[in-house]
């Protein structure tokens, strides 16, 4: 009997050993799961940290840097003289063109052939003439103006055209003036990009106190348009009775495509003003028609910049301001609805360009997607909107705000003094000196900018920021950095290229299409959909798949061996 008990023992040993190992199959399920929670790639998208839905971003095309300095000019930077007009040096990566600089200040008939044939201006874009007042300067002053669309459509051609990126990858359809040009609206052949002249913001006008100014629009554009001269001293009619106040409906009849009108102006007074157009004004001045458009002093031999295209360093002052600034810079301020920027990029038929714009689009539920300075938004702006400076320097600061929302205006490390409002002077002993800066809508400030370091008019030399405080200007459409964000850059922190030294590689994220197209995650590696490993979690990830393996294995010999 005892020994039969033994047997029955022995026999029952396998069963329990078998059991034993099913239960930790669960065991292994439960591991399994555990190791799915922890691979690296959940972690990615439990943060946060990587597109919703749980996939890999998918880029729209290969990820590419774009040069943070093109430095297609170098050249250009230099201080020179042309046509005996003597321009300061220009640091900026992206300075303007030298010869069009010469010819705004001298006039397309008083400059070189040379000059004429660098220039992409026509011959008959700015004409000056006529020393009424007997100082050494012209005071019959005569521009002509075109309206030009970006980022449009066009019937041969299956994207928008011609092309231009406010920042990697966004083109927004807009308008803006421009001088007339000559030749193409494109840089080459080869390319569809816009020339350099074609762009935003509409460009600076300067004129000068006194000045007979006859400003005549060409309206090349498909819808008609006018010029309103905001705050400029001007009849409301010329001298002929004919339209003068570029107000619709009330004032004027528009200016209807392919059609003309010359515009009579002679300002009294000196100051910082602004020109838009004034047809449905809810839509066309968003759309980009507006620019400053600055008065100077009367003073002998004095020979303005009368445009200012693109970067905003004045590189040819006036007389008044060379007695009191050792630079001066035109900081202007626009922001775009791309749900108005769109209707000239889903169609090119100009009855339902016209519907969708002036019919079915709300201007009261409008957003603001883009915030620009000079034409660009982050990280172009550092390119041309850069305020670069020496210690112990006076600037002069030109600000304007044409947003439909109002800017805080934020410097860094200094403190300016507001001198003028909107055009008009302040009393010296009403000047107030502060570092936030408000601006409405339309509204100009002129800055006098100190860079003695002395802890209240500037803290000492440095990259320093510059920006509006109200947040969402900073961004490009939700994404930041973006926006009007820009930089005060002291020469000591300037590279040789015209770009602030920084951190290295920290602009690699931002000068990427995908970036702002919200493609690539934030603080990712360049290769798409990757972030920086988390140690922690890859270790656990990796013991679990180690015990899963060693578990599994353990279970599968244990049931051949109790068979």
């Amino acid at each position: 009997m005892p020994t039969l008990s033994l047997a029955k023992n022995y026999s029952a040993l396998p069963m329990q050993t078998k059991a034993l190992y099913y239960r930790l199959i669960p065991l292994t399920f439960i591991l399994i799961a555990l190791a799915i929670w922890f691979q690296p790639d959940f972690f990615q998208r439990a943060s946060g940290l990587n597109l919703p839905a749980g996939q890999l971003p998918k880029l729209s095309q290969t990820l590419k840097i774009d040069k943070p300095c093109v430095d297609t000019h170098p050249e250009w930077r230099a201080a020179q003289v042309v046509d005996g007009v003597a321009m300061a040096e220009s640091l900026l990566c992206e300075p303007d063109n030298p010869y069009n600089i010469a010819a705004f200040v001298k006039g397309m008939n008083n400059v070189s052939m040379r000059t004429l044939m660098n220039s992409r201006i026509a011959e008959d874009a700015l004409r000056k003439s006529d020393d009424l007042d007997g100082d050494g300067d012209p005071d019959i002053i005569r521009i002509k103006l075109e309206v030009i669309e970006l980022n449009g459509t066009t019937p041969d051609s299956p994207g928008v055209f011609p092309t231009y990126d406010i920042a990697p990858g966004i083109q927004p359809g807009m308008w803006a003036f421009s001088p007339k040009l000559r030749g193409m609206s494109v840089k080459n052949f080869r390319s569809i990009k816009a020339n350099a002249i074609l762009r935003a913001p509409s460009p600076v006008i300067r004129i000068e106190q006194g000045d007979k100014v006859y400003i005549t629009l060409e309206n090349t554009h498909y819808f008609p348009h006018t010029l309103h001269f905001h705050g400029v001293d001007h009849a409301f009619q010329t001298a002929n009775g004919g339209d003068n106040d570029g107000v619709p409906v009330t004032g004027e009849k528009p200016v209807m495509p392919g059609s003309t009108r010359t515009y009579e102006l002679q300002p009294r007074h000196a100051g910082t003003m602004l020109y838009h157009c004034h047809v449905q004004t809810d839509k066309h001045l968003m759309m980009g028609l507006n620019g400053m458009f600055v008065v100077e002093e009367n003073k002998p031999n004095n020979w303005v910049q009368t445009f200012n295209v693109g970067a905003g360093h004045v590189r040819y002052s006036s007389v008044a301001i060379k007695e009191k600034y050792d630079r001066e810079y035109d900081l202007h301020y626009q922001s775009i609805d791309k749900n108005l920027a769109k209707t000239i990029q889903n169609s090119n038929d100009v009855r339902e360009i016209s519907k969708q714009m002036h019919r079915v689009y709300n201007m009261s539920e409008s957003n603001e997607n883009y915030f620009m300075l000079n034409g660009h938004s982050f990280p172009y702006t550092l390119r041309d909107a850069l305020i670069i400076a020496k210690p112990d320097e006076n600037i002069k600061l030109r600000v304007a705000n044409t947003q439909h929302s109002g800017i805080a205006l934020h410097i860094h490390g200094h403190k300016a003094t507001i001198t003028d409002y909107d055009g008009v002077s302040i009393n010296p002993l009403a000047q107030i000196t502060r570092d936030v800066y408000d601006l409405s809508a339309a509204q100009r400030v002129d800055l006098h900018l100190q860079t003695t370091n002395d802890g209240l008019h500037s803290y000492g030399e440095g990259a320093w920021l510059f920006h509006d405080h109200v947040e969402m200007a900073v961004a490009n459409d939700g994404i930041s950095p973006g926006g009007n964000v820009a930089l005060m850059v002291y020469e000591s922190m300037l590279s040789p290229n015209g770009l602030p030294k920084i951190r290295e590689g920290a602009l690699d994220d931002v000068f990427t299409s995908s970036y702002y197209a919200k493609e690539k995650p934030l603080w990712g590696k360049l290769e798409p959909g990757t972030l920086a490993p988390n140690y922690v979690h890859l270790i656990l990830w990796g013991l679990l798949i180690g015990l899963i393996i060693g578990l599994f294995i353990f279970i599968v010999r244990g049931l051949q061996k109790a068979d």
